[in-house]
């Protein structure tokens, strides 16, 4: 981190100095200044070679964009995505004079012609101090900008195309600069800094902390681990953190890990890791993956630490399953249900069904198999798997081992997924086969307890893909 302070100090430094060179002071950009006056100073700075004044003129750039309101960012950001395209003429010139001469040193002459002065803007920004963070959040303001466009009145396919491409750029160049070789794993536990703890209670996304009583009890207790990857640019932020329960079997519900009455697990005792809330922090890294290199050390880390963990299973949320479910109730030609499962689920339609026992019951002989077909039978336009966080897990080599019902009664839990969870189960012997028959085939690796809970007389697989419609 020393190492981090004085190069961060390094270039506050060319900063100080190369303000003198532009000649611009801090308060020369003042409240008049405009979107478009910034969009000039990115011409300026992407046309200097000195490397002193683009760093200064980076970080007034980003002060400035820094203090203007959402109207005034995306003004900005449309007109980036505009005005800052690969030039078209030398596009085509680099073309011809590769089909003249197919040469390697000719392919490279297009792939920079080819490539949009947005990357190249991005890269300078990225050179002030606090740049990294600052280009992350503007990401985040560039997801807003699609958001409004895609949801306006009239929409413009060009200027919806140009930010698509401008994302491509962000995406692009993050995926670089954040990939495993930067990203430092830490162990999260009571003695970490409380900025960051303040951090991990508001960034967590699949159950709520309360409170810091809440924190010290998912993290300080002897069979409770939380791990999170940082990045040097962004050293107080975290990237993506897991918590995980070390506990003697498979967890079929999150209220007992939950539960601060619990009696604490001594860790040498422990024979299964249960990663039961994997959170994403930066919006503006969306794209960016992590998860899977998070898990994979987390598992080699814990079993150096606690040798009789032999089992690595995930207590996961399954978040589109109440949504897909609601539309095979309503469609004439269900997929994923029978006519009889359909008359036994309008108990879900009482908000109170699971606290009755009758009809828990008859909801759970008819949910479970929806269950099955949701993740074994429901698939995107691409042949994968309607549920994010199942793609996920079976794109990093995991089996679907479980279907939990009511593994989440919380109001979140019902809403999303009529209180269903699932594990998923890292088979260290089976993760590489795992993923290589779901990459190339798009087969969801199930165990024999799940597999046996699919109808055996739905219709056969057709045209599912459009109830994600």
């Amino acid at each position: 981190m020393a190492a981090i302070s004085f190069f961060g100090d390094l270039l506050q430094t060319i900063s100080e100095r190369g303000r003198d060179l532009i000649g611009i002071g801090r308060g020369d950009l003042g409240s008049r200044a405009s979107a478009a006056d910034l969009v000039k100073l990115c011409e300026d700075l992407i046309s200097r070679r000195g490397e002193a004044s683009g760093v200064a003129l980076a970080r007034l750039i980003l002060d400035r964009y820094a203090s203007f309101g959402p109207a005034e960012r995306h003004a900005f950001l449309r007109a980036i995505a505009l005005d800052f395209d690969a030039d078209h003429a030398a596009v085509d010139e680099a073309i011809a004079a590769y089909r003249a001469d197919p040469s390697r040193a000719r392919l490279g002459t297009l792939h920079d012609a080819a490539e949009p002065r947005s990357q190249e803007l991005i890269r300078r920004l990225n050179l002030a101090r606090g740049g990294t963070l600052s280009l992350v959040r503007m990401r985040e303001d560039l997801f807003d900008l699609r958001q409004t466009l895609r949801a306006g009145e009239t929409l413009d396919p060009a200027l919806l195309d140009a930010v698509d491409s401008l994302d491509c750029d962000f995406e692009h160049l993050f995926a670089s600069w954040f990939n495993r070789g930067f990203l430092v794993l830490r162990h999260i536990d009571w003695t970490t800094p409380a900025h960051i703890l303040e951090k991990i209670i508001r960034y967590e996304a699949v159950h709520a902390i309360a409170d810091w009583d809440d924190l010290r009890a998912r993290i300080e207790p002897p069979d409770r681990r939380c791990f999170a990857f940082f990045h040097p640019a962004l050293a107080d932020e975290p990237l993506i953190f897991v918590e995980v329960a070390l506990t003697g079997e498979i967890a079929p519900a999150i209220a007992p890990i939950l539960s601060r009455e619990r009696k604490p697990l001594q860790p040498q005792a422990a024979t299964t890791a249960i990663f039961y809330s994997i959170s994403n922090c930066q919006k503006g890294l969306a794209g960016v993956t992590f998860g899977n290199f998070l898990i994979k050390q987390v598992v080699e880390d814990l079993t150096r630490e606690v040798p009789t963990l032999k089992t690595f299973v995930t207590l996961s949320p399954v978040p589109g399953f109440a949504a897909w479910l609601a539309r095979e109730r309503r469609a004439d030609s269900p997929q994923g249900l029978l006519p009889e499962d359909v008359e036994t689920l309008r108990a879900l339609d009482d908000p109170d069904w699971h606290a009755d026992k009758a009809k828990a019951e008859a909801v759970r002989k008819a949910l479970i198999p929806a269950a099955a077909a949701y993740f074994l039978r429901a698939k995107n336009a691409r042949g994968r798997p309607l549920d994010p966080v199942a793609r996920f897990h079976l794109g990093n080599g995991a089996r679907l081992e479980r279907i939990n019902y009511l593994g989440d009664t919380s109001k979140k839990g019902l809403s999303q997924a009529h209180g269903l969870m699932v594990n998923y189960l890292y088979d260290l012997t089976a993760i590489e086969r795992n993923h290589e028959t779901y990459a190339n085939l798009g087969t969801v690796v199930a165990s024999p307890a799940v597999s046996r809970e699919l109808r055996a007389k739905l219709p056969p697989p057709r045209a599912v893909v459009l109830a994600e419609a």
